[in-house]
């Protein structure tokens, strides 16, 4: 996403009638993490007052660590000041034992931003490309993103090639 398409769709996740849309993309914009992971996120795997996440229920089967930096924090406070306790889901859908389901507020904020042929996953790829481009190493990338493999890696962050070398 240019810094033009990420604030049309902050501010469509901003309007949707779902107050958990703003922070399940900021979450995937700020961490990178898969949309199965963000969905199934449950409250004893955060940590709000160190900023982080534990992930153990991973694609590649390997636990990890994310930081919570810049928005993402101060939504998850919100979040947890009127969480539900008979559910550790974070974003729990109709029934509380089960994640929620945005496809559908997910689709017209993408609509609504104006973004064509765009999909959660590529906030996944934004994601890897903002930590390049602000210094993140390939290591520090691997480590947030969950990569075994530096190809994995740089497939994610292919953008901040181009950012780097002003094309």
């Amino acid at each position: 996403l240019s810094d033009a398409e990420r604030e049309r769709l902050l501010q469509a996740c901003r309007a949707s009638p779902n107050c958990y849309l703003l922070p399940v993309v900021v979450l995937a914009i700020s961490t990178g993490m898969r949309r199965g992971e963000i969905m199934n996120l449950r409250w004893p795997d955060i940590d709000l007052r160190r900023g982080t996440i534990l992930l153990t229920a991973t694609k590649n089967d390997t636990s990890r660590s994310i930081p919570l930096t810049g928005l993402a924090l101060p939504l998850l406070e919100d979040l947890a000041k009127v969480r539900r306790l008979d559910t550790p889901l974070v974003f729990y859908g109709t029934r509380p034992d089960k994640p929620m389901d945005l496809k559908k507020p997910w689709e017209a904020a993408v609509r609504q931003a104006g973004l064509e042929d765009f999909r959660f996953h590529d906030l996944r790829h934004t994601a890897a490309s903002y930590l390049a481009m602000n210094g993140a190493t390939t290591m520090e990338i691997a480590a947030v993103l969950g990569h075994k493999t530096l190809q994995m890696v740089k497939r994610y962050s292919h953008l901040a090639e181009s950012h780097t070398h002003g094309v």
